[in-house]
């Protein structure tokens, strides 16, 4: 019997469209994924934490490729790793401050040391370090207990592991042997993958990275994201592989970019029409500690890319690159706890959000729930603010932040805002437009 009109109607009662469970249908997604996806889209702000071995030579998370070091030399490296003062449940109290629903971490970067405790390699942090704790452990505890989700970065590529043979683009001469066993190496991948979804409690679901290294080889997906979905019904897979998605993935993200844009120069430009969107996006210019980096966005301009993430329909995954000794930075804290606070005050236009009428402009964004459309100005110096129709008759107008009524001039051919002066302290301007949710009017009224 088709399953068709059973996920239609699943779909219908989580709020997408029937383009979407059509889709979904074919991909034969279950119930909990669905409601997985639903929850997810709706979450609009994460945090991402790169953290591993690397850290301690305090030049981001490539550093082991960039600086061309052997493995025997990065293995050292590893053993001497010992962050005594990781507090999982001080990283979480942070995330909870910032107003993040989830947590996505590195259990393993492209340098192949594993974050975690595993029967597959003893190249990890618990069997190979002085710390002998599970740090993911400590931090799915922290996080269940919380109520932030926790989502589990890994890395397809791996500089270490000898049968990750053929070498891919990055690769270089660290001391490997120049041969191996791939379906070796891909019964190595699906072990830890199922140690981390069996482990660990509910988990969000597994953010992956690196299959750009070898785009064409047999990844042999199907079998991994079958894997996944059997062991966790409700975990979401996430590939940031630069393409678009594939059957069997849950989210579509964008590194460095919002969907569509590609000025970071790998990403596609084509968005997922069903699928919840993301983008990741570094708070300084790199993902892993890096000691000289200071080049920090502003509170302002954090604001803005949420905002925009928002408006166009996805969620923001900020990241933060502990110190090797397991703290976060000032730079990073200072910055995330003024988030908190900002979302404190407008989070209500944020959260459970879609997309706005208003695709985001230079100006700002709009992001919408039901009937209501915020209007985030983000840049904007004129005291009237013209927009396209937003599709339903403007019932009212007022600021979210004061409550003061905004004029509306409401034409067949648009919306005009009346704004305030923005306060110093305003990155954003948000207006609540109040729809009917009937026709918008064919002439001039006030």
């Amino acid at each position: 019997m088709s399953r068709l009109p059973v996920i239609l109607a699943i779909g219908a009662r989580l709020g997408l469209g029937a383009t979407a469970a059509t889709a979904q249908a074919r991909d034969a997604v279950s119930a909990p994924r669905l409601a997985a996806r639903r929850w997810f889209a709706e979450a609009k702000f994460g945090l991402f934490i790169h953290w591993g071995a690397y850290s301690q030579l305090g030049a981001g998370e490539w550093v082991m490729h960039n600086r061309k070091i052997a493995v025997a030399d990065y293995e050292w490296l590893a053993a001497t790793f010992n962050p005594t003062k990781f507090d999982a449940v001080a990283w979480v109290a942070l995330a909870k401050r910032a107003g993040v629903r989830y947590i996505t971490i590195t259990s393993r970067h492209h340098d192949g040391f594993s974050m975690f405790k595993s029967a597959q390699t003893p190249y990890n942090i618990v069997d190979w370090t002085p710390f002998r704790r599970d740090p993911l452990r400590e931090l799915a505890d922290a996080c269940h207990a919380a109520g932030i989700k926790l989502f589990f970065y890994y890395s397809q590529l791996d500089w270490h592991h000898p049968d990750y043979w053929p070498r891919g683009q990055t690769a270089w001469d660290n001391g490997r042997p120049d041969h191996g066993d791939w379906s070796r190496y891909l019964a190595f991948m699906n072990g830890q993958l199922t140690e981390l979804l069996t482990r660990y409690g509910d988990v969000g679901g597994i953010w992956f990275d690196g299959m750009w290294d070898k785009p064409g080889a047999p990844w042999q997906l199907d079998s991994t994201y079958g894997l996944i979905h059997r062991l966790q019904p409700a975990a979401l897979v996430i590939p940031n592989h630069h393409q678009p998605p594939r059957s069997g993935e849950d989210v579509q993200t964008f590194e460095q970019d919002l969907p569509g844009a590609n000025t970071a120069g790998f990403n596609t430009t084509s968005v997922s029409g069903d699928l919840p969107l993301e983008t990741s996006l570094t708070m300084n210019g790199s993902w892993g500690f890096n000691i000289t980096d200071k080049d920090f966005k502003s509170v302002r301009a954090l604001v803005g890319y949420l905002v925009r993430a928002a408006g166009n329909g996805a969620n923001l995954l900020l990241n933060v690159g502990p110190r090797p000794d397991g703290t976060i930075g000032p730079e990073f804290t200072a910055r995330l706890d003024s988030l908190g606070e900002w979302l404190s005050t407008y989070g209500t236009a944020i959260y459970g959000t879609r997309g706005g009428p208003v695709p985001p402009r230079s100006w700002g964004a709009t992001t919408r729930r039901g009937d209501t459309v915020y209007v985030h100005v983000l840049d904007w110096l004129d005291p009237l603010l013209a927009l396209p129709p937003l599709g339903s008759r403007v019932r009212s107008a007022y600021l979210l932040r004061r409550g003061a009524a905004v004029p509306v001039i409401e034409t067949a051919v648009g919306v005009t805002l009346a704004l305030p002066p923005a306060s110093a302290d305003e990155p954003d301007r948000v207006i609540v437009v109040v729809t009917s949710g009937v026709a918008a009017p064919n002439r001039q009224e006030r």
